[in-house]
């Protein structure tokens, strides 16, 4: 018994690693991926890499496939109904500064509910390599909230 919850253990972390190094890979920008993976593969450096969207996300993240949720975009749920439109599935996988949902596979929904007006990074993958969420660090007013959306055939 002791192996086989050894052995999902190691295939949940596994699982974990590649959705990472997926959204890293798709929506990053190719000069700080290598580091960015790093970080987040390097339990005492994970926060490295989410301060790096505090500030700089535009340096960090690729600008083609950012596409602005206009305001009003603090309402989770809005959020949510303008994911499904692009094709979101109810499961999703965040990397965030909030711990209740990095690292983690959840309900869409309740990623949102965890994320948006938290104050600091979130990306929550939708679709793998092809949509996600991403809120940046809030400084003063409305943090900046985007669809990361990548075309299919990119990949």
């Amino acid at each position: 018994m002791r192996g086989l919850i050894s052995k999902i253990g190691w295939e949940r972390s596994k699982m974990k690693r590649e959705m990472e190094e997926l959204i890293v890979k798709s929506f990053f920008d190719k000069h700080i991926q290598e580091r960015v993976l790093h970080e987040l593969f390097t339990p005492k450096k994970r926060k490295d890499a989410m301060n790096r969207l505090c500030h700089r996300y535009t340096k960090m993240l690729k600008e083609k496939y950012m596409i602005e949720i206009p305001p009003p975009n603090s309402n989770p749920k809005y959020i949510y109904d303008v994911l499904m439109m692009h094709g979101a599935e109810k499961m999703c996988y965040s990397l965030s500064y909030n711990e209740k949902i990095d690292g983690k596979e959840l309900p869409l929904l309740e990623a949102l509910e965890h994320a948006v007006g938290d104050g600091f990074p979130s990306i929550i993958s939708c679709i793998p390599g092809e949509l996600a969420y991403f809120e940046s660090e809030q400084e003063y007013g409305a943090p900046p909230r985007y669809l990361l959306k990548r075309p299919k055939y990119e990949l």
